[in-house]
């Protein structure tokens, strides 16, 4: 299969920090938290009580095999999506079977605006990056690619779709397009994908402004 790049966006050029607090893209002279800094604050409680309760050995352990499981089965998908090869990682058997898992999935997307591309916002005040802006079966979506230990339940993952909706008000601020829905796909080590579509952005864009205030009452205005 051949997928059609449009090429037709302007992205802004971001240049990025790492701060004591998080993240940070300068953009215009300002200095905008990343997506992920301003959502994974909300999220260090939780993550500090598992990491006291399994070690500090095994938490890294568990940490760096995810992020670089992650990392891999990202490349693979950007590759395979900007129509290269993707047989420098024919030896990797983990990277290999979750990029196969997802590819009937990825076979879905055509007519690409955006892949691995940075965004920003002056309403949000925020920038990122996107894996990837599209159609997904004919209509506009943020997609998010996700790899995962075992199966996950939606209500666990709201912290993916504020995210996507950052993302996407992100896209129309700078195109005036309006992506239809947010696209979440996760290959899974249990050997079963997912796929979750979701139409109403407005229930993440309320969660999203949570992140946001919690950000900000931690570290100030910016």
């Amino acid at each position: 299969m051949v997928f059609k790049h449009l090429n037709i966006h302007s992205f802004p050029n971001l240049k990025a920090t790492t701060t004591t607090e998080g993240r940070r893209y300068q953009v215009n002279g300002a200095f905008y938290p990343s997506v992920t800094t301003v959502i994974g604050h909300s999220k260090k409680k939780s993550i500090m009580e598992w990491r006291n309760k399994v070690g500090e050995e095994e938490a890294n352990k568990i940490s760096k095999r995810a992020s670089t499981r992650g990392n891999k089965c990202h490349k693979l998908c950007e590759l395979y999506l900007s129509n290269e090869s993707i047989s420098q990682y024919k030896d990797d058997a983990l990277s290999m079977g979750l990029f196969y898992q997802i590819k009937p999935y990825l076979d879905s997307i055509n007519n690409i605006h955006a892949l691995e591309a940075p965004l920003s916002s002056k309403l949000l005040k925020m920038a990122g990056r996107v894996d990837c802006i599209a159609e997904y079966k004919s209509e506009l979506a943020i997609i998010d690619f996700k790899t995962s230990t075992k199966s996950k339940r939606e209500e666990w993952i709201h912290d993916y779709f504020a995210q996507e909706t950052a993302y996407a008000i992100m896209f129309q601020e700078l195109t005036g397009l309006i992506p239809k829905k947010l696209v979440t796909i996760i290959a899974c080590e249990t050997g079963v994908p997912q796929v979750f579509e979701i139409y109403d952005k407005s229930t993440y864009a309320r969660k999203l402004k949570e992140y946001i205030d919690a950000y900000r009452s931690a570290y100030g205005d910016w």
